[in-house]
């Protein structure tokens, strides 16, 4: 997972560390989100949702299975199209990274952080390559303030433990 942040996100592994630490509300406010959220190429993205959405139909179905059945995830979509829609809906800013994490939240952190490569590598076989590294880093940029929120989750537990 460290790494698919390092190498999408452009964080060194102690930028990386110090803001896997961070509060949800303090990673939303922190230049590092911004900054990746901001050097995201929208216009690209608008322009390929349609291979996004192609991707997602395809790799989902299987990954969900993974999920489920490997990580032991509850809750898993019944199939792709939610979570095409809230990408898209994110792209075209009418989603919200609060949203996606509140709907995340049932995801235990080891699972949600094992997910993360998978996921992000679900857009491997883009052959433009291009458009590959901007669709997996808008994905590793969603991601990230749904491990940061699983993670301030675990230690507001350990801590009423």
């Amino acid at each position: 997972m460290q790494e698919v942040f390092t190498q999408h996100l452009n964080l060194s592994a102690a930028e990386l560390e110090e803001v896997l630490s961070l509060s949800l509300t303090d990673l939303l406010n922190s230049v590092q989100i911004k900054d990746a959220l901001n050097s995201l190429d929208v216009q690209t993205l608008r322009e390929t949702l349609p291979t996004a959405a192609s991707v997602l139909a395809e790799r989902l179905p299987p990954f969900y299975n993974w999920l489920k059945n490997e990580l032991g995830v509850q809750r898993v979509p019944d199939s792709p199209a939610h979570t095409t829609k809230w990408v898209i809906g994110f792209v075209n800013n009418q989603e919200s990274l609060t949203r996606l994490v509140e709907l995340h939240r049932p995801v235990p952190r080891p699972a949600l952080e094992r997910s993360v490569a998978p996921l992000v590598a679900a857009f491997d076989g883009v052959e433009d390559e291009q458009i590959r590294q901007k669709w997996q880093k808008a994905i590793a940029a969603l991601c990230l303030p749904l491990v940061v929120a699983a993670r301030e989750e675990e230690r507001s537990r350990l801590v009423k433990a």
